[in-house]
């Protein structure tokens, strides 16, 4: 049996935006705004009121969340939340804020913290508050996931969470707002939608019609990100970029991630990086790994970007894609670890430690090649100074 699960309703294009006062208003009679600095910076949260005044609906906000979303920052959202009185909230930004608002929305109505439901040691039995997705980034898909990610800052773990709880009322998909993104950004989410695609496609928990998402999404993803970080005006490529991101999200949420975000959680842990940098750093690296486990599949998404590949081996068409992953990364100016900024001495210390949560994470084991922690360790070496300008080597 097969299951998916996406939020019972997508409103995406251009100026779609403005679809969040009626929206809000048919969920509830007073939201909580939860976003960033930056999209406070840049207006879109004052656009946000906006668009609910025109409904005559009333707001609170938080507007605290970081680059990575806290347990820190889902409590300073849920005391506005409650002393507010919200009963609708409204997830702006890209996917930390969203994830922040995910949160939110489960535990203002259940027990305990966010902690206690890392690897459903508990589920959530109460309805959430409705939740209104509205990514301003094409990279997480999180405005269609039924998962939230959230660092515990007692033990610097990526906390993932999945339940269908956490899956947004309404995802709210403009384009349109992704502009705003500067290359860096929209090159390290870009590859984060195309880690979430491949990964889907690659998982052993894949299914016919995550395959279809999947796949779709790749194809748009080769064929438009580099005009969208080349460009940022493109609007034909911002537009297909949001679409696949979306379409990502809905794979990868029904079909499970692998080893790519399993290791790429520690990392943003403990050195604050980026969630979709940390995950670009290690895709090369953790195809190459995976590779003669997934020929057969590795080698349809070749031939889906590159149609010539038809008529060479699988093999040579996996090789292909590999190649290909590392000439985009190149063309993107994709940082590996060292070049981050990641000293060595204190990488030296604690990977042992991330090859540990990445295991526990259990993103892993949905990998074809299914690794230890040796050889996790191994491969965080690897990547720590990958070179993506070097060729594969055939195992």
């Amino acid at each position: 049996m097969y299951e998916l699960l996406v939020p019972s309703r997508v409103v995406y294009g251009r100026n779609t935006f403005a679809e969040v006062g009626p929206q809000a208003k048919a969920l509830g009679t007073k939201a909580l705004i939860v976003s960033d600095p930056v999209m406070e910076k840049i207006g879109l949260v004052a656009r946000c009121e906006q668009y609910l005044q025109q409904v005559g609906m009333t707001f609170a906000k938080y507007t605290g969340v970081d680059t990575e979303p806290t347990d820190v920052h889902v409590k300073e959202a849920l005391d506005v939340c409650r002393s507010e009185q919200c009963d609708v909230i409204i997830a702006l930004g890209g996917g930390s804020s969203i994830d922040a608002a995910k949160a939110v929305a489960v535990m203002i109505t259940n027990e305990g913290t966010i902690s206690d439901y890392v690897g459903n040691q508990k589920r959530f039995t109460e309805k959430p508050l409705p939740l209104i997705a509205i990514p301003t980034t094409a990279g997480t898909g999180s405005e269609v996931t039924k998962v939230t990610v959230i660092i515990d800052t007692k033990t610097d773990v990526k906390m993932m969470i999945s339940q269908p709880a956490l899956l947004p009322a309404v995802a709210i998909v403009d384009p349109l707002l992704t502009i705003s993104c500067p290359p860096s950004v929209t090159a390290a989410t870009g590859v984060d939608a195309l880690c979430h695609a491949i990964e889907a496609y690659i998982s052993r928990r894949a299914h016919p019609v995550t395959d279809v998402l999947a796949l779709s999404a790749i194809e748009a993803i080769i064929g438009h990100l580099r005009r969208a970080y080349e460009n940022g005006q493109d609007i034909e490529a911002r537009e297909k970029m949001a679409i696949a991101a979306m379409k990502a999200g809905m794979a990868f949420s029904n079909a499970s991630v692998t080893l790519v975000h399993g290791m790429s959680r520690p990392i943003g842990a403990l050195f604050h990086v980026p969630h979709g940098v940390s995950n670009a750093m290690l895709l090369p690296g953790v195809l190459e790994f995976t590779k003669d486990s997934a020929i057969e599949r590795l080698a349809v998404i070749a031939r889906i970007i590159k149609p010539p590949l038809k008529d060479v081996s699988d093999t040579e068409a996996a090789e292909a894609l590999v190649e290909e992953v590392k000439q985009l990364c190149r063309d993107l100016h994709i940082p590996n670890m060292k070049t981050w900024g990641i000293d060595k001495t204190a990488f030296d210390k604690v990977v042992d430690k991330m090859a540990a949560d990445a295991l526990a994470s259990g993103s892993p084991a949905n990998n074809p090649k299914v690794p230890t922690h040796e050889e996790i360790v191994a491969l965080y070496h690897y990547c720590y100074d990958y070179q993506y300008d070097t060729k594969t080597v055939s195992s």
